[in-house]
């Protein structure tokens, strides 16, 4: 008996996995790139590693860590950084010898910062009622967000979009400050056409009486608010490279270069798929189970005729924000570490930098230095950067050549203070398609999209991309895990109620 799954990201390759370690299912993975990981990928260039868009290895599912440790062992001696900085008190004390020093398959443990750059000063992410917030701000800013606070209490707006949904949990002059700029970025769109449901997903358990309580009781953090998570030593798209491995040593198989071309559906059921492998050769494969990770506009197109014509037309219209990351190699960046936090060679100690700046397209950055030392290949003299982008098709940003695209994203990173061109060496740039399922277009009828999925008996919708869900990358994860309990007869689970949960979130 064997399973088709479609699409070799975090969620269809954990399919796999869980299958060959649960079952005599056999699995085939059909991945359309050169690369398995998705999203979640990791590229090496002139001897430095990037992730697309970082992913912090965080979660509450134990399951789905126990599932990363079995992959990749968590560090139990110093790391290069550690060592440069003297930390030694954040290793867990096991008989088994773990050196990021002298293996390459294995978890970091790294300290989280994320903040945001706004008026070319730094504040908390999520933003926290704190000196520097005070300080940042000034009196007055301050007394406009509160009593904006106190009037978004007294006259709530309907829950209909995020800007509303923003509006009434932080005050109209909190959300112009902090979060219009950066989401609008992110999305292409005002806040007030896009669903609260992305809030709902990205902001669960935060609010001003969160902040003020957090201010007031140190000891209590929301799930939002992590401090610390853990990390490959070689890059996210290691966890799934190792992954990969496993399922072929397992006896399961991996077609790269390999597409889709056609999904028959017959009496409620896939029939066969027609996939075309990167000789031009054309194949018919049939199982009972067929998972798929792909975007569902692409699914429900490859499906043909036989989809309900309503159905067809609301996927049509699903919107999908793609991502372009440009990245530089510099011998320093202007901007200085100004925190407790201690850096080699004065770095900002941040994983990731919300840009806020309005002058700007850029919507962050990622600094690889602080995710591991090791993706930097000179780690002591240099700064690895990626600057993110935003766009989807259409859009002016991509209409723009990859040689202007650079120069732009350099330009723009000097215009806010970031970095001087003088000390830039090396740039590169690297595009993601459908990286974001978008909550507009003709997202508000998405439930019938759902209901029609359902009627497929051997369908298995997975993923941030096949369940059109902005979920983490845990809970993408944990969509695969529960599809696999359904197949092998555990309790029955609804796959699409993960991450409803309200007290859950990363802030990924």
């Amino acid at each position: 008996m064997q399973a088709i799954i479609i699409g070799a990201g975090p969620a269809g390759l954990t399919a796999a996995y869980e299958l060959l370690k649960r079952s005599d299912i056999k699995p085939i993975v059909i991945e359309q790139n050169d690369f398995v990981g998705g999203i979640s990928t990791s590229r090496e260039y002139k001897g430095n590693i990037a992730d697309f868009g970082g992913h912090r290895f965080f979660t509450k599912q134990k399951r789905v860590f126990d599932l990363w440790k079995e992959i990749l062992p968590i560090q139990t001696k110093p790391a290069m950084d550690d060592i440069l900085l003297n930390r030694k008190n954040v290793f867990l004390k096991k008989k088994k010898i773990i050196d990021p020093e002298k293996q390459d398959n294995c978890f970091l443990y790294r300290k989280r910062l994320s903040r945001i750059y706004y008026n070319q000063k730094f504040f908390d992410y999520p933003i926290t009622l704190s000196l520097n917030t005070i300080l940042g701000l000034g009196i007055f800013r301050m007394g406009k967000i509160f009593l904006s606070y106190l009037k978004s209490c007294v006259f709530k707006r309907p829950d209909t979009n995020l800007e509303n949904f923003f509006i009434n949990r932080f005050g109209s002059e909190l959300y112009q400050t902090f979060f219009k700029e950066y989401t609008e970025k992110l999305w292409g769109v005002p806040c007030s056409q896009i669903s609260a449901e992305w809030g709902a997903q990205r902001v669960k358990g935060v609010s001003i009486l969160k902040i003020i309580k957090e201010f007031f009781h140190h000891d209590k953090k929301e799930t939002s608010l992590i401090d610390a998570f853990y990390y490959p030593k070689l890059g996210c798209g290691q966890m799934y490279s190792e992954m990969a491995k496993r399922i072929l040593e397992m006896g399961g198989e991996i077609w790269l270069n390999t597409s889709v071309e056609k999904i028959n559906l017959s009496k409620g059921k896939i029939k066969n798929i027609i996939i075309k492998k990167q000789d031009g050769s054309l194949h018919e494969l049939t199982s009972e189970y067929i998972f798929s990770s792909c975007p569902i506009r692409t699914l429900i197109r490859l499906m043909g005729e036989k989809v309900p014509q309503d159905v067809k037309e609301i996927a049509k219209n699903l919107v999908y924000r793609d991502f372009k990351t440009v990245l530089v190699l510099a011998n320093q960046l202007k901007i200085k570490n100004k925190t407790k936090f201690k850096t080699i060679n004065n770095l900002v100690p941040d994983c990731w930098i919300y840009i806020q700046e309005k002058n700007v397209h850029m919507g962050r950055v990622q600094v690889f230095n602080n995710w591991s030392p090791y993706l930097v290949k000179d780690f002591k003299n240099t700064v690895w950067l990626g600057l993110e982008y935003f766009y989807q098709k259409g859009d002016a940003l991509d209409h723009i050549n990859d040689t202007d695209f650079i120069q732009m994203a350099i330009d723009e990173a000097e215009k806010i203070g970031l970095i001087e061109k003088k000390d830039i060496l090396e740039t590169a740039i690297y595009t993601v398609p459908k990286a974001y399922p978008a909550y507009f277009g003709s997202y508000d009828r998405f439930e019938e999209i759902k209901a029609f999925l359902k009627t497929i008996s051997n369908l298995y919708p997975i993923g941030r991309n096949g369940m059109h869900h902005y979920n983490n990358m845990d809970h993408s994860i944990l969509t695969a895990m529960v599809s696999v309990d359904n197949i092998l007869g555990k309790k029955y689970q609804d796959v699409w109620l993960i991450n409803t949960e309200k007290k859950y979130n990363e802030n990924a």
